[in-house]
This record gives C-alpha cells, structure tokens and sequence, in this order.
C-alpha cells in the first residue's frame, strides 16, 4: 500500500515545482525583473513567450494536483503551491535575483 503515497508525494512536489516555475517566468516576463536578472529589458515577443510559458506551468500545477487529490483538496493544495511559489520567487528576486536565469537561459543567448 505505500506506493499510492510515494506516488501522492511525488505528484505534489512536481505541482509545487511547476507552480514555482510558472511564477518566475511570469516574474520575468515583467520589464522591471528582466532588467533585475539580465540588466536589460527583454523583446516583446520574448515576454510574451515567457508569460505563455509560465501559464502552461500554473495549468501543469493543477493538472498533477487534481492527478493527487480530489478536485476540492486540489484547488486548495494548487492555490497553496500558487503561493509559496510566489513567495520563493519574490524571495529570490529580492536576494539572488540572479539565480532565475536558469528558468531561462535561452534569453542569454537571444541578446
């Protein structure tokens, strides 16, 4: 019976990673982050694939947890992930803003 839970587990740790992900590219996305990160504002076009990007990782967040739980307990645990990626995001903006360009390293080369 523990495979159920091993398989819960990793199933919610890959929606809490997602949701940190979609939140950073969404963070990027915005000219006063990019500026943070790359020391410059990025294209339109390039913005705009990072939004798009970071939709999709919200909505794959929500996917794996309606995969874990019942849709109640999922919006719930979803809307949780929601924030604590915020959070971190927020966190490393503000102390090793840096570090996010791993979410994107494509940007470095398009420069």
């Amino acid at each position: 019976m523990p495979e159920p839970q091993i398989a819960h587990g990793w199933l919610l740790l890959g929606a809490m990673l997602a949701c940190a992900a979609g939140m950073a590219w969404l963070a990027l996305a915005m000219d006063v982050h990019a500026r943070q990160v790359w020391g410059r504002g990025l294209a339109p076009a390039m913005a705009k694939g990072l939004r798009v990007l970071g939709a999709l990782a919200l909505a794959a967040g929500l996917w794996l947890c309606l995969l874990a739980d019942h849709p109640t307990m999922a919006v719930l645990v979803w809307v949780m992930a929601l924030a604590v990626g915020a959070l971190a995001v927020a966190l490393l903006l503000a102390w090793r803003a840096r570090w996010l360009r791993a979410l994107a390293p494509w940007v470095r080369r398009a420069a």
